[in-house]
């Protein structure tokens, strides 16, 4: 793909909670063994089974291998969209584009199943249902994560941008993945089968670091929009390792020992029965002390079907790490 000077100038990075939903399901329904993410998927697919998510859109939307439509993830809007601004997105697709993302995909597959088929027919209707989907499966299976993962993407972000400040963006794009170079304004990415011409992407290129997405490569391009290009952000390594808190005696002095000991068990996100069920605090209780936790802004709420789960924040991570030094 060859850059203009003014293309290189249009060169941004953002964070797409759209570009985490599809490969994280994907993953889910494989039922393999991640070497990273082994812990969240032990976590999450019993949820997303019992939910019936994979029985669903999504299930026929994305395939265990190949093409995904790419209606699933439009530009992100600014550096960090919301996901409630990516679904608005999606509902706004043009009735065309959906079909042929529809058709393209029936070409890999072979066919569309039921739901699909319902889709290409009234995407504007569908979309709604689409989108309703994806809701419960993020609620379900990332939410609860976000802070953490947040956290991975944002340091990727900020460690390229320190690159580009002191090395210019040569060294950017020769850094960012072992198939991608950069020589003579233009961007080479090796095994790729199709080329990626200018002459049909929009200005610029978006730059989006994945947790989810995998050893590979994953890009976009639908005109008028820059092209996206997915990368494996630095640091997925260490996105599930336990962090062990020593010391909550500090921490106890301030919040004191109920909720210190909560903010301690919410390693992973639990729900109020199982919280009362670990510390042998009261479900009232633990109630009470979580709606205090997350007036403080250390704990998240997140509906999953009939209960609700609770999350550390990273101001919370942030205090634990703080109250154990």
């Amino acid at each position: 793909m060859a850059f203009s000077a003014s293309d290189l100038a249009q060169v941004r990075f953002a964070v797409s909670p759209m570009w985490e939903v599809a490969p994280s399901f994907r993953l889910l329904m494989s039922h393999t063994a991640h070497p990273v993410h082994q812990p969240w998927t032990n976590q999450v697919r019993p949820r997303l089974l019992a939910a019936g998510l994979d029985r669903g859109w999504l299930s026929e939307l994305i395939p265990l291998v190949g093409y995904v439509p790419d209606f699933l993830n439009p530009a992100p809007a600014g550096q960090a969209p919301t996901p409630a601004a990516e679904w608005d997105a999606i509902r706004a697709s043009p009735v065309d584009r959906v079909r042929q993302d529809l058709d393209h995909l029936a070409r890999h597959q072979g066919k569309l199943g039921r739901r699909l088929r319902t889709l290409h027919a009234d995407p504007r209707a569908r979309l709604a249902k689409v989108t309703e989907e994806i809701e419960r499966y993020w609620e379900l299976a990332l939410a609860p994560y976000w802070a953490r993962i947040r956290a991975v993407l944002d340091a990727d972000i900020l460690y390229r941008a320190r690159m580009v400040a002191e090395h210019g963006s040569g060294r950017l794009f020769n850094d960012l993945h072992a198939s991608v170079s950069w020589d003579d304004n233009t961007l080479r990415m090796a095994r790729r089968k199709q080329p990626l011409p200018r002459q049909t992407a929009g200005p610029g290129l978006l730059l989006i670091p994945s947790a989810f997405t995998g050893p590979g490569l994953r890009t976009r391009t639908t005109p008028p929009d820059p092209p996206q290009l997915v990368y494996p952000a630095r640091g997925i390594g260490s996105l599930w390792e336990t962090r062990h808190v020593t010391r909550t005696d500090t921490l106890a002095a301030v919040l004191g020992r109920s909720r210190a000991l909560l903010l301690t068990e919410l390693e992973t996100p639990a729900s109020t029965t199982q919280l009362a069920q670990r510390t042998g605090l009261s479900p009232a209780g633990v109630s009470q002390y979580l709606t205090a936790l997350r007036n403080a802004g250390l704990v998240s709420a997140h509906r999953v079907g009939r209960s609700v789960l609770y999350a550390r924040t990273d101001a919370a991570d942030i205090l634990l790490k703080a109250a154990s030094a």
